[in-house]
């Protein structure tokens, strides 16, 4: 086994800047989910009560002996919708599903075409909070600031227990690209449809929340201190759309956030699920150390090297099956590969494809923490 001569802090900052640490930097994504998997809890007591979700973080970051910094993890699912995160219908395990079924995102067309018009006029939030968020929830409306103010309750307490373990959150401010939400509001194929059959109220949409976002989100992660803020993004890329779309409807709004994130010294972390190896070249065009890309799998990790090695941070990318399915051996092997391929040189922190699964093996979660520290 190694001895760490940095602190966390340093290795993972080291990291970002592209430098090289004493050891890799290790920062799973332990959602609350899967934080009931690996602590006993059932999904349905942690969709409930923020206080449960705290417990269940921490008693799995102190039972397998800790990483590198912690995604932040204080929240239940109907919070997620009335804050608009996930702008969606949701099944809530215990109440609309059973107790062992993590919650439910329910992706139906429910934004109207006229909407677009209406965010661009008010702006997301005012339409959310006044029309849309009614067209998706059960939630009654004097109802909506309990859940919020328990929200903010659980925050204060994953705080304190971080500070108990003298280890960060990885970012604390954040906020789902434009793109990605007005998608899962209209659902899939009829935003497709839009963007290549009537794209110019799409645009205004997109424009109107981007120049919201640069300022709520700057203020939000100045006001952190954590220097990071992440971007959540699904379906942007190649996998999904040709290169016209993607340099149309997503790459200049996505270069102004991130530019005016860096002018202020904030990192955009960059959460990519799906295939984006047609894409990497573009992200070339940011500022160098500005952004990290946090992939899942399916992008090709070692060609994301080639091609941006040298100038952003990569992150990731163990996969959900692998960590379900697969033996230790197969985890360590897998994490030991990038490690030595992606990590040489710096820029590269250990973490999982997306998110640890709610059926990861507690074998083989524990063979990917310690996988850095031999």
């Amino acid at each position: 086994m190694k001895t760490d001569v940095m602190t966390s802090q340093e290795r993972l900052w080291a990291a970002i800047h592209l430098e090289q640490p004493d050891r890799v930097p290790l920062v799973p994504t332990l959602l609350p989910e899967p934080a009931a998997g690996l602590a006993g809890v059932s999904q349905a007591t942690i969709a409930s009560d923020n206080s449960e979700v705290v417990k269940a973080v921490f008693k799995v970051f102190d039972d397998y002996g800790g990483w590198d910094a912690i995604y932040p993890a204080s929240y239940i699912p109907v919070q997620l919708q009335l804050g608009g995160v996930f702008p969606m219908k949701i099944k809530v395990p215990g109440q609309h599903i059973a107790d062992d079924i993590p919650f439910q995102l329910e992706e139906v067309e429910i934004l109207r075409l006229e909407d677009y018009d209406k965010i661009a006029e008010v702006g997301f939030d005012a339409f959310f909070n006044e029309d849309f968020l009614w067209r998706v929830t059960d939630v009654a409306p004097d109802e909506v600031r309990g859940h919020m103010d328990n929200l903010m309750i659980g925050g204060a307490s994953f705080l304190e227990e971080c500070a108990n373990r003298d280890v960060q959150p990885l970012f604390l401010a954040s906020g789902m690209h434009p793109f990605f939400k007005l998608s899962l509001m209209r659902s899939l194929v009829p935003f497709t449809q839009d963007i290549y059959y009537n794209p110019e109220p799409v645009e205004r949409a997109i424009r109107r929340m981007t120049d919201d976002l640069l300022v709520e989100q700057k203020l939000s992660a100045i006001n952190t201190g954590l220097g990071m803020w992440m971007c959540c993004e699904e379906r942007a890329g190649g996998y999904f759309f040709r290169p016209e779309i993607f340099e149309r409807f997503w790459w200049p709004y996505t270069k102004e956030l991130v530019e005016s994130q860096w002018s202020e010294g904030i990192v955009t972390l960059f959460h990519l699920d799906t295939c984006w190896d047609k894409n990497l070249h573009y992200f070339k065009e940011l500022p160098k150390g500005s952004a990290i890309l946090e992939l899942d799998g399916t992008t090709d990790i070692f060609l994301a090297k080639e091609i941006l090695g040298d100038h952003l941070c990569l992150k990731g990318d163990v996969p959900a099956a692998l960590l379900a399915v697969g033996k230790p051996e197969e985890v360590t092997n897998y994490c030991r590969e990038r490690i030595e391929k992606v990590g040489r040189g710096g820029g590269y922190i250990l973490g999982t494809g997306c998110s640890v699964p709610p059926n990861a093996k507690p074998e083989n979660f524990r063979a990917m923490i310690e996988s850095v520290h031999q």
